[in-house]
């Protein structure tokens, strides 16, 4: 019941050439990232969808709306990254809205911020 972002992010070249392979891919569920996480990394976390609902069946997939936060040492790194998950995933799910960047100033990291409809077979 959930979109397999992690399973193919952590597996893709690129992406694993800029936040770590298999269980050490810096690609964490939201909430979840240690507090003193190496960056380039990046969040994730469900902010909507639905079922595929029939008048006489059971659904037979789910459409799950992500949330995806890269955040990084520079604004080109996080660009990077975001470029490298998007490519990971754009066969799978869809990208649906680029939410901006920004930077928190005191401790000088860059946000990307991006969402992504993701359509997964039961």
């Amino acid at each position: 019941m959930y979109a397999p972002i992690f399973k193919v992010c952590s597996v893709d070249p690129a992406v694993t050439a800029v936040l770590g392979a298999g269980v050490d891919c810096r690609l964490y569920l939201f909430g979840q990232a240690p507090a003193d996480v190496i960056k380039p990394y990046a969040v994730w976390q469900t902010v909507g969808g639905e079922p595929e609902n029939y008048l006489a069946n059971r659904p037979d997939s789910d459409r799950f709306e992500l949330q995806i936060d890269v955040y990084a040492q520079s604004a080109d790194q996080s660009r990077d990254v975001a470029k490298a998950i998007r490519d990971a995933i754009e066969l799978k799910a869809y990208v649906t809205s680029w939410n901006g960047e920004s930077v928190d100033v005191p401790t000088k990291t860059y946000r990307y911020s991006f969402d992504v409809d993701w359509w997964v077979s039961r």
